[in-house]
């Protein structure tokens, strides 16, 4: 018999794994409910019309399609088309809606598109959820690389309002400060501060060619920028104006003032600073001073740029060699995939396993995520297990995470288990503990043991 094992690019989550998983899941809810943001879910699967023609052609051979069930109860009569139908689906990159019609859902954004077009009617605008479930992807796996993956996405529908930009990088630096994580760096920059930049450089055909070289002065400098600008067909001109823009210092309102002056002669370059200035005096208005994270301008930062049209979002932990642990920013026709035009949109994204990893990394997940319990009662048998049998439910109608070892096994296989599980306490009733109704309670780190009465017991668990 062959040995188990799982799809490849999957993975299983331990119980301990999944208590830190739902403690980053818990933090951000709270976080998201606290805004005003509402759970939507959407099904693991959609038509396969929704989600092609979306992605671009990379994307679309990511998605994982779903083959028809009931294949075999089609009639002979069907059986040649059939046959013929999937000589080409096993020959070339081809879908039939003869062989599959869903598809595993590719993003969350997506879905979340064709919802609000379905819902247009019930709706409130401006709509603002939060969305945490898995997606997959038919990509090789690899390091950091899985084909089923969790994607947590927060974003408001129906509004233009910049206040919407700032909430979010709210949401974004609240979040992190209650994770612990240090030296976390929100960049943000806009898609139309950009595309001024090529303009200014007087090849705004161009702007794709410059940002994708921006996008790497962090991996080559300058020096390495300059070469790829030269390939890429911008003048010597050009370069030295995008210098100037890069060699811009100081805080982000000096930067964006720097970068006003420069780009005088564009106006959509100066809307994009017009709005980054908005958005960030909003964020001032609204911000908490001992959340730690910094706003930084960065004016190379190019994410996703055929789909954001306004402000940009990415975020990084400098603790750790990582790439961004969240992005996101400003779109204008989202819903117009579907046929609903106008309306624009923000939202940014939770690298989930990214941030998992840096928690993991620097040793910050909060110690009693070890386990589940707080105590664990020894079975001792016989009426000192009915005892331990009340006690227990005594424990769990205060609150307290207790469980009682289901077997009266040997006291020794009873404490390498409480040990094993990282049980913080655990309680001895045994025949002088039940006659005087009292526990004998042990600290499982410290190796203390005390006589206590259940109230005393309860205080202590609970650290009162």
């Amino acid at each position: 018999m062959s040995k188990p094992s799982i799809p490849q690019g999957t993975r299983d989550f331990s119980p301990a794994e999944v208590r830190k998983r739902q403690y980053i899941f818990h933090t951000l809810r709270n976080i998201f409910e606290l805004y005003g943001f509402q759970p939507l879910e959407t099904p693991a699967m959609e038509n396969l019309v929704t989600l092609t023609g979306k992605y671009g052609e990379e994307g679309d051979r990511l998605i994982f399609k779903i083959l028809n069930n009931g294949l075999h109860e089609k009639k002979d009569a069907d059986k040649a088309k059939l046959n013929e139908e999937w000589s080409k689906v096993l020959s070339k990159a081809y879908s039939s809606p003869v062989v599959t019609e869903r598809a595993l859902r590719y993003d969350l954004t997506i879905p979340f598109a064709r919802y609000v077009v379905m819902n247009q009617n019930e709706i409130a605008f401006p709509f603002r959820r939060y969305q945490m479930q898995p997606v997959w992807r038919a990509d090789r796996p690899q390091k950091g690389r899985y084909r089923e993956f969790w994607q947590c996405d927060a974003d408001v529908v129906g509004s233009t309002s910049l206040i919407n930009e700032a909430e979010l990088l709210c949401i974004y630096q609240s979040a992190f400060h209650q994770l612990g994580l240090p030296q976390v760096a929100i960049k943000i920059n806009s898609r139309k501060l950009l595309a001024g930049l090529a303009e200014i450089c007087g090849m705004p055909e161009l702007m794709m060619e410059i940002t994708i070289a921006l996008d790497k002065l962090d991996k080559i400098g300058w020096d390495g920028v300059t070469k790829e600008l030269q390939q890429r067909g911008i003048s010597e001109a050009g370069i030295a104006q995008i210098e100037k823009v890069i060699n811009l210092k100081g805080n982000n309102e000096e930067k964006l003032n720097g970068l006003a002056e420069i780009m005088q002669s564009s106006e959509t370059g100066t809307q994009g600073i017009v709005e980054l200035k908005q958005t960030l005096a909003y964020h001032k208005q609204i911000s908490s001073a001992d959340w730690g994270s910094n706003i930084e301008v960065d004016i190379s930062l190019a994410r996703g740029l055929n789909y954001y049209t306004g402000v940009i979002v990415e975020v990084v932990c400098r603790a750790v060699q990582m790439g961004s642990i969240g992005g996101g920013g400003r779109y204008d026709d989202l819903t117009g995939l579907f046929g609903l035009k106008g309306v624009s949109g923000v939202g940014v994204s939770f690298g989930i396993d990214r941030i998992y990893d840096v928690l993991e990394e620097l040793k910050l997940f909060p110690e009693q995520l070890a386990t589940g319990a707080d105590v664990m009662l020894v079975n001792f048998g016989g009426e000192n297990e009915t005892y331990a049998l009340s006690v227990l439910q005594q424990l769990r109608n205060v609150g307290i995470a207790a469980e009682i070892y289901p077997d009266a096994a040997k006291f020794d296989k009873q404490m390498k288990y409480a040990n094993k599980r990282g049980i913080a306490y655990v309680i001895l009733p045994g025949d002088e503990e039940r006659e005087k109704q009292m526990l004998s309670l042990k600290n499982f780190k410290s190796g203390e043991q005390k006589m206590l009465s259940l109230e005393e017991c309860i205080a202590t668990i609970k650290n009162i």
